[in-house]
C-alpha cells in the first residue's frame, strides 16, 4: 500500500511539473511559431510553412502544418512535436525573458525543438545548449504565463 501510495505521489508530481512547464505560446497573427510546421523540423529537417487547411488549436494557439500527416503526427503526441518554453527564445529564457522567434534559428537537442531569436543569437546560444537549457528550464516556471 505504501508503494502504491508512493507511486501515485510521484505521477502526480510529475503531471503538475508537466504542466508548469507548459505555459502560453509564441503567436503571432500567423499563428503559433509565426505559421510554421513544427512537425517539419523533425521529419524535413528545416522550417517550413504551415496551411489553413492543416490547422489545429492546441494549447491557447492555432497551429499550422504542411500536411494532413503532420497534423496527425503532432495531434496524437503535441509534447514531442511543440517547441520548447512555448516557443519563445531559449536563449532568451535562459535570461529570464520571452522574446520572439525566427523560425529559421532552430536545433533539436535530445529530441527536443528549441527556437532563437536570430542566428546571431543562435550562435551564442550553441556555445552552451545544456547550459543555456538548464538556465531556461529553470526561468520557465517564473515566466511562462508573464
Amino acid at each position: 500500500m505504501k508503494r502504491l501510495l508512493t507511486l501515485a505521489f510521484l505521477l502526480f508530481s510529475l503531471c503538475t511539473l508537466a504542466q508548469e512547464l507548459s505555459g502560453k505560446t509564441f503567436s503571432t497573427k500567423n499563428g503559433a511559431i509565426d505559421g510554421y510546421d513544427v512537425v517539419a523540423y523533425f521529419t524535413d529537417a528545416k522550417p517550413v510553412k504551415g496551411a489553413k487547411q492543416f490547422a489545429l488549436k492546441w494549447n491557447e494557439a492555432t497551429w499550422y502544418f504542411a500536411s494532413a500527416e503532420h497534423q496527425a503526427l503532432f495531434k496524437s503526441n503535441p509534447q514531442k512535436y511543440a517547441p520548447q518554453f512555448g516557443g519563445f527564445c531559449a536563449y532568451g529564457v535562459s535570461k529570464g525573458y520571452k522574446v520572439k522567434i525566427e523560425p529559421e534559428a532552430w536545433d533539436i537537442v535530445d529530441g527536443k525543438l528549441y527556437l532563437n531569436y536570430d542566428l546571431d543569437v543562435q550562435k551564442t546560444w550553441r556555445k552552451d545548449r545544456p547550459g543555456y537549457i538548464k538556465k531556461a528550464t529553470a526561468n520557465w516556471a517564473e515566466i511562462k504565463d508573464e
